[in-house]
């Protein structure tokens, strides 16, 4: 019982807001963990094939948004039913004119810009949360063309952490309520 205890009173604090809690938030590691690296790894190819799998929901956090076959991927997940939303920056999404957010927006797939932060850096997804299949995606990488095939960028996919998981969606939701929707 009291395994449990610790990590299920700090999501709890976690879940009240960023004025609740006086520490971080520390799991116990469990589920699995891919990497990639790039360049050379196919990261983008691995979210694809990720996003491609999920049942339920994606939430995404992005800098920047650039790669088309991840966006293409988000819109097909919408097109299968998902509940699917992206929050990204407002700087790079007004300076990056190969940027997919609006493309985003025009296919049906709900948008919101924060523009709360000097920038709004996360590289997240987390799918499919509150299942037990929940994954989070996470690292260095933008989802972005340049990330897979210029930089050295990093990529973490965890899955078969519920709690991790709904850690990140609480996060998303924060943020998601005090950004602004980007109407088509």
């Amino acid at each position: 019982m009291k395994r449990w205890l610790a990590p299920t009173l700090a999501l709890a604090l976690l879940l009240a807001g960023p004025d609740a809690r006086a520490e971080p938030l520390t799991l116990t590691a469990r589920g699995s963990v891919q990497i990639a690296f790039t360049p050379g790894d196919d990261a983008a190819g691995l979210i694809i094939e990720t996003l491609g799998k999920a049942r339920r929901q994606v939430l995404v956090q992005a800098y920047s948004l650039t790669h088309k076959g991840i966006a293409a991927a988000l819109v097909a997940a919408r097109r299968r039913g998902l509940d699917v939303g992206v929050i990204a920056d407002r700087d790079q999404h007004g300076r990056v004119v190969t940027s997919q957010v609006a493309w985003l927006a025009a296919q049906g797939v709900p948008v919101w810009l924060d523009g709360d932060h000097a920038a709004a850096h996360d590289k997240v997804m987390i799918i499919d949360s509150g299942t037990p299949d929940a994954i989070v995606i996470t690292g260095s990488f933008n989802f972005s063309h340049a990330a897979q095939h210029r930089n050295a960028e990093n990529l973490l996919i965890l899955r078969g952490h519920p709690t991790l998981a709904e850690a990140y969606a609480a996060n998303w939701r924060r943020h998601r309520a005090h950004s602004l929707p980007l109407h088509p």
